[in-house]
Order: C-alpha cells, then structure tokens, then sequence
C-alpha cells in the first residue's frame, strides 16, 4: 500500500529552514544534497522512524516567493502529534516558537497551534486514544 513520504514546503532560504526544522523544532536533517546551480534536496523529518518528512524548497520565483508562510491560505497546514504536550511545546517556547493558540482541551485531546519561522500554521497535538479528531 502507498504511504505518504514527503511533503513540500516553499522557504526562503535553505540554512535559516534548517535552523528552524533542526534547533527550534527538533526534527531531523534527513538529507541534504547539493543538486548544482544553488539548488538542494533538503528533507527534515520529526523523526528518524521513517515517517513522512518535509522537502524545504527554495521559492526561486516571485510567485513562489509569495506563498511562503502562507502556503494554506491562513489554515493550519501540518499536524504534529506528541505523546507529551507539556514537554514539547516548553521546548518549542523555549526557542523562541510562537504558539498563536491555545493550549485547549478538546474531547479528542490537547491542541496548540504555533507558526514556522515563516508563518506556516502547525498543530502539536497529544491525543487521547481511541478518540476520532485531531
């Protein structure tokens, strides 16, 4: 059966969405190839578990440009599940993550929403088993 393996989010630049990815969310550099003419294969992942990770894509043209940050219209664009809300989302305040909501109980579980260095929405959810949402 197919499963998801990347995701593409456009940046503005490789090194500082590394930084992001790497230091202040705690992903993992999963790979980063130089492909010639200032263009990289760069995948972030939160784990090292083989799940899907994210492509960073440098924005090489003014339309690419204007969507980083805002690559949903304004919606959270990832999910981001944790099996312990209150340790992760410290460590993402503590560098220097902006949470723009919450945290707040839902039947399903808990849920706060914190932007990218470029303003892309995240959910860091911990859900409660066996509940539907989220």
């Amino acid at each position: 059966m197919p499963h998801l393996a990347l995701a593409t989010i456009v940046v503005a630049d490789y090194d500082e969405a590394i930084r992001f990815y790497v230091d202040a969310a705690g992903f993992r550099l999963r790979e980063d190839t130089d492909l010639g003419n200032g263009k990289r294969w760069v995948v972030v992942a939160p784990a090292d578990d083989g799940s899907a990770g994210l492509l960073l894509a440098r924005a090489t043209t003014g339309d690419q440009r204007g969507h980083i940050g805002n690559q949903t219209g304004g919606r959270v664009a990832f999910f981001l599940h944790t099996t312990d809300f209150a340790a992760d989302s410290r460590r993402l305040l503590d560098a220097g993550v902006r949470f723009v909501e919450g945290p707040r109980q839902e039947d399903w579980g808990t849920v706060g929403v914190f932007e990218d260095l470029y303003g892309n929405r995240w959910d860091l959810i911990q859900r409660v088993p066996d509940r539907p949402g989220g």
